[in-house]
Parts: structure tokens; sequence; C-alpha cells
């Protein structure tokens, strides 16, 4: 018994040597000490990780968030528009108020500009489409401009281009370095005589060119722009709501072209402003309407609006339709300031660049055929007025004055009118009193 526990005591003293080898070696091996930096090393990744999502990071993320771009508001009667085109594409960078695409109205073409700066990571709509108002028409990543921009980008470009002329003008011309080797001369091999060849209908039938085709009969469909849909129903509304009528008048243009010939140059001098015939067809439109209200005025329902202003449209023609800009208070106005407003808004038809505002309301129409050589004709009642005068082109005729024949330059007027709200006396005067005052131009100075 006792034997037994002095060998267990034994084997417990042979352990301990044992045991405190595998605590230095087994636990410090490298695989260990591997496990251990690891772990370290993920515990101080989730550190930075939590630290990434404190506040500064937070807004970096924000700075960076997805905008979106709605169809813009264009005016109280326009509900839609179609896409006319797109100027940016996926993946460009836009600055503030960079124009990014071109909405097409019943109107006028609306420019969709960039409320913000960023990058266009998705468009909604394509070229054609219909938008609505409000509706998404394309998505932002807001930020600042990449490093190295599309400006240099642009430079660059120009620059290889300006490179490359260089580089083919140093290839075209020889190396003075590099003389050539003079070769012997070969001695060219004589030419025989070509052999007379019989000649072949058919081939010369293929080399002439095809004769051409005396006609066509090919058909081309082209979709009309939203404008010229406009202005084909408001046509067709005015013709089957108004009862529409033409009273017709001639007027002598010698006064007033020699009005114009005396003066022209003194306005242009000093207004930097050419002096043309439509101002003084506007301020006799304005006085002889102020003698006859129901041609300046309207019907509301049961009712006649009458306006104790006079703003005259202008019908001015562009590529895709004839567009109406209103001169407002014309009648408070001078023949000076009535041709700066005629060549602005002419300016602006010519760019593109007329507003919804500077078409709506009208009050009278004037519409110049004239200026294309039209001689007499019936215009339409641009809705919801009551009158449209129409001018046509000057011509010399042959009048009675004083009871002689003279040559005058005679120019016919035309005055076509709603008959629910005009009379044809009240047409009929009217047009008296425009040809009164447009053959004597002191009238509307003296206002008699």
């Amino acid at each position: 018994m006792i034997s037994a526990v002095r060998s267990s005591k034994q084997v417990a003293r042979a352990a301990r040597p044992l045991a405190a080898l595998s605590k230095t070696t087994l636990f410090s091996t490298p695989a260990v000490q591997a496990r251990r930096h690891l772990t370290i090393n993920a515990a101080a990744a989730s550190a930075v990780a939590t630290q990434r999502l404190s506040s500064p990071y937070r807004t970096q993320v924000r700075n960076y968030a997805d905008y979106v771009v709605k169809v813009p508001h264009m005016a109280d009667s326009i509900s839609e528009g179609s896409l006319k085109q797109w100027n940016k594409k996926v993946g460009d960078f836009v600055a503030l108020d960079e124009e990014i695409a071109t909405i097409e109205t019943d109107k006028v073409d609306v420019a969709v500009n960039s409320p913000k700066s960023g990058t266009i990571v998705e468009l909604y709509a394509k070229e054609e489409d219909t938008v609505a108002v409000g509706a998404d028409l394309f998505k932002l990543e807001l930020g600042d401009a990449p490093a190295g921009g599309a400006a240099p980008k642009e430079e660059t470009k120009k620059e290889e281009v300006k490179e490359e002329p260089k580089k083919e003008e140093a290839a075209a011309t020889p190396k003075k370095e590099e003389p050539k080797k003079e070769e012997p001369k070969k001695e060219a091999p004589k030419k025989e005589a070509p052999k007379p060849v019989a000649s072949k209908p058919v081939a010369a039938s293929s080399e002439t060119p095809a004769a051409p085709v005396a006609f066509s009969r090919e058909e081309r469909s082209v979709k009309m722009n939203r404008m010229r849909q406009t202005i084909a129903k408001r046509l067709k509304q005015s013709q089957e709501n108004a009862a529409s009528l033409t009273t017709f008048n001639e007027v002598d243009m010698t006064n007033l072209m020699k009005l114009r010939s005396n003066y022209k140059d003194a306005v242009l001098k000093k207004h930097n402003v050419k002096l043309g015939f439509m101002s003084a067809f506007v301020k006799a439109s304005c006085y002889a309407l102020k003698e006859l209200p129901a041609v300046n005025a309207r019907i509301e329902g049961d009712s006649i609006i009458y306006n104790d202003y006079v703003d005259v449209s202008v019908a001015v023609a562009t590529p895709k339709g004839l567009v109406t800009p209103v001169i407002r208070n014309a009648e408070s106005l001078s023949f000076v300031e009535v041709e700066k407003s005629i060549a602005q808004y002419g300016a602006k038809a010519r760019d593109g660049q007329i507003a919804i505002e500077d078409l709506s309301g009208g009050t009278f129409t004037i519409s110049n055929g004239g200026v294309f050589g039209s001689m007499m004709g019936t215009p339409i009642i641009n809705m919801p007025q009551s009158a449209i005068l129409g001018m046509h082109a000057i011509k010399e005729r042959p009048v009675a004055v004083d009871g002689k024949v003279e040559i005058r330059p005679m120019m016919y007027i035309a005055l076509t009118y709603d008959h629910r709200i005009i009379d044809g006396r009240e047409a009929t005067t009217f047009l008296v009193k425009l040809k009164e005052v447009i053959e004597d131009p002191v009238r509307l100075l003296l206002d008699v």
C-alpha cells in the first residue's frame, strides 16, 4: 500500500516538467501567434468600421446621394410635351443650371436645366416620348465635377488634332539627311500600237449613266410637331365656332412711304431700330379700335368682354409654324417703341427663344402676308379674339386722283371678323378709319 502511494507521487513529479514544457512550447508556436494577430486585426477593422459610421463619413455619403429631376412646370395651360432632344447622356457630368434637355410644347420649346450639379445615372424617357409635368425625367448622383473633367479632355483632344497635321507634314516632307540612292534607270518597254477592237454594245451601255426618271411616286410620312398640331386645331376651331366674314379696302401708301423715306435714317441713328410699315399699322389699328370697341372685344359664354386696352398680336412665321407674340398696351407706345418690340420678337422667333408669356393674351391680331408677296387673302380669326387685320403686298397701280389717272403704290387690306359680335357697319368703318390714318399719318399726331 505504501509502495503504491510512493509510485503515484513519483508519476506526479515526472509530469510537472512536461506540463511546464507544454505551456512554453505548445501555446507559443507560430500558428497560435498568427491566430492571436488575426484576432487583433479583426478587432482593429471593426473599430475602423465603427469610426467610419461617425458624422464626417455620413456627411460624405449624403453628398453623393441620388436626386431625381422631374419635368418642370411650363405654363398653366400646358400639362405635357414631347421630349425633343437630350443634350446629355448617362455618365455625363452636369453643372448647376446647365441645359439638359428640350421639351416641345404646343406653343414653344422649353429648356430643362439641371437644378443641381452631379453625374447623370439614369434617363427615364427617350426622345420623342410624351412627358407629363411632374413626371420623373432623369436621375443625378450629386457631387462635384470629377478630377480632370470634360474641359481638360477637350483641350487635350484639340492638342492631339493640332499635332496630327504636324506629324503628317513631317511624314510628307522628305528627310534631307538620308538622300535617296540613285538606281540605274531601266528602259521602259516600248508600247505597241493598240490593236483595233470591235466595240461591244453591251459594255458601252453599262458605262453610260442611267436615264433620269421622268417622275416620282414616292411618299414620305413626317410627324407633325406639337406646335403645328395646335395651330391646326385652333384654326379649325375658329372656322367652326366663329361666324367669320371678310371685308376689303385699299390704301394709298404714298404719304406713309414718303414719311418712312425721310426719317428712317434718323430713327436708325438715334434709336438703333429700322422704321417699317408695321408700326404705322399698329398705331392706326389702335386709333380705329378706340373708335369701334366691338372689334377689340371677345365673347365669353353669354357675355361680351370689352377691353379698354389694346394688346396687338403680331403674326410671325417660324420654321415650326406661325406664332403671334403680343405687344402689350400698344395704344400707349410710340412708333419707335412698337418697332423695337417687333424687332425683339422677330429675333426671339428666329432663335427659338420666344417664351410662353410672350404669346399669351392679345385682343387684336395683325398678319402681314405682304412680306411674302401676297396680293390678297382672307385671314383666319385668332380665337378668342373677334377680328384680324390682313396686310398685303404694295404694288403700283393706276388710280384716279382728282380726276386724273396716276400710278400710286397701293395695298389691299382685309378685315376678317366674327359676325356674332361685330356688324358689317362696324367692320367697314374700321377699315375706312384705318385707311384715312395710313394715307394721312399726321392724323395720328393730331388725334383727328
